[in-house]
């Protein structure tokens, strides 16, 4: 495994990481009734995310191209963590516009 994947592998774990954690965060600002630190928080999550998911899609295009002859457990727990955090955005989301019906 080379050092420019696995640098790869975490900076994707790295950011996805952060962007679940400021979805999280934006779920509890909304449930103390901070919509506007919840869409802060949203918002930051969104620009970690990004950057996380377009070191994967260079993955990815590494790949296509047969330039990437490595993979194994660092990257699937890296690709993992893409998902579960795109999976907190949409339930911050949700979670956020149920908070603001619920607000007086």
């Amino acid at each position: 495994m080379t050092e420019a994947f696995e640098t790869a592998c975490f900076g994707i774990i790295t950011y996805v990481g952060t962007a679940r954690s400021c979805f999280i965060n934006a779920v509890q600002c909304a449930k103390e009734g901070e919509f506007e630190k919840a869409k802060e928080q949203i918002k930051e999550g969104d620009q970690a995310f990004t950057e996380g998911h377009h070191i994967h899609g260079d993955l990815l295009a590494q790949d296509a191209r047969g330039e990437l002859n490595e993979a194994g457990l660092i990257l699937m727990h890296a690709e993992d963590q893409l998902m579960s955090a795109e999976t907190f955005r949409i339930m911050a989301e949700e979670f956020i516009e149920v908070y603001q019906r619920m607000a007086p």
